[in-house]
């Protein structure tokens, strides 16, 4: 009978032992993925503004990833780096006129006007992400050999135009509508907007906000959803897609003002109603095939042609296939 209770108590004993430790290691399980939790949100935070802000400092331009110390380079690679402004490399090789507009918070928007003989309309040409006006010339002198005037704008944080934020698309249609609203009060009529990447997606959120209506469009590379588009700079930074794709999305929309989550060009182009161009590169790490063909299912025009070039990436198609840019669009603006 005395074993019997000794054998009993030992079990109770072992019993409550083993509960205790696996509480124990519960509790430090959980607090582990809550640190992590928190230290993943806040490497999310860092880089949703760092890859919002643009800063016009030497430093910052000659900053190599791999300059530093290894704790350097180890916080770098947690919270981001600081990106430069995009510099004016090129300027038009003809007589152009300098175009200033101001935003609602009063930050000048630079663009050049370029005005061709015998015009038969203006384009309007916006460049992507961390690029300028000068990266998009070649596509002007395009324009201009058509006959089309051009007005080649800066961004708000980007080349000659003011402010050091940008909204990765959703606070830039405001320039959208105001370049066209100053073409349009030029009396013309034929007003043709043209972009590439970010430029492209800004040129759809004005449409689908403002309800401007120009006569033609040409889209070139846009990414469909803004989660897309940061999974896609992580696979290019060796991160994992997710959660870095929603995590930042997340940020960004809370940092700049807005919910990420709807930030969808698919979600924009339903409401093109003039013809529409989308050209896109099969090379493109950035923009995936599938989102191409879903921005492209959802544009409201029945008036709609999808070109993809082979050879091209996520970059100037015309620099990588000319001849078949120059068909395309001339074939299109031509109808």
């Amino acid at each position: 009978m005395n074993l019997h209770q000794d054998f009993l108590a030992v079990y109770s004993m072992t019993k409550t032992n083993t509960s205790k430790y696996l509480k124990s290691i519960s509790r430090w399980v959980i607090r582990v993925l809550i640190f992590q939790l928190i230290l993943v949100n806040i490497s999310a935070a860092f880089h949703a503004y760092r890859i919002t802000h643009y800063y016009d400092d030497e430093k910052t331009r000659n900053l190599s990833p791999s300059n530093g110390t290894i704790f350097l380079r180890t916080w770098r690679l947690m919270t981001g780096r600081k990106l430069a402004r995009s510099r004016i490399n090129y300027y038009p090789e003809m007589p152009y006129d300098t175009v200033q507009l101001a935003t609602a918070n009063n930050n000048k928007i630079n663009g050049w006007l370029i005005k061709a003989d015998s015009s038969i309309g203006t384009v309007i040409l916006f460049p992507g992400l961390g690029s300028n006006k000068s990266a998009v010339l070649s596509e002007a002198y395009e324009f201009l050999s058509m006959h089309y005037n051009t007005l080649l704008i800066d961004i708000r944080a980007h080349g000659n135009s003011e402010g050091i934020a940008c909204s990765l698309g959703v606070k830039e249609a405001e320039e959208v509508r105001l370049v066209f609203d100053y073409i349009k009060g030029t009396g013309e009529k034929n007003i043709i907007l043209w972009g590439i990447s970010l430029g492209s997606v800004i040129i759809t959120k004005a449409i689908y906000d403002y309800g401007i209506e120009p006569q033609k469009v040409i889209l070139e590379m846009p990414f469909d959803r803004l989660q897309d588009h940061l999974k896609a700079r992580a696979r290019v930074l060796g991160f994992p897609d997710e959660p870095f794709g929603f995590l930042v999305t997340l940020w960004a929309g809370i940092e700049q003002g807005y919910w990420g989550f709807t930030h969808k060009t698919s979600r924009y182009v339903k409401k093109l109603y003039c013809p529409v161009l989308l050209q896109w590169g099969a090379n493109d790490h950035y923009v995936l095939e599938k989102e191409t063909k879903t921005i492209f299912s959802n544009i409201g025009s029945k008036e709609k042609n999808l070109v993809i070039y082979q050879k091209a990436g996520h970059e100037s198609i015309l620099n990588y296939e000319s001849a078949k840019w120059k068909s395309s669009v001339r074939d299109f603006l031509g109808k």
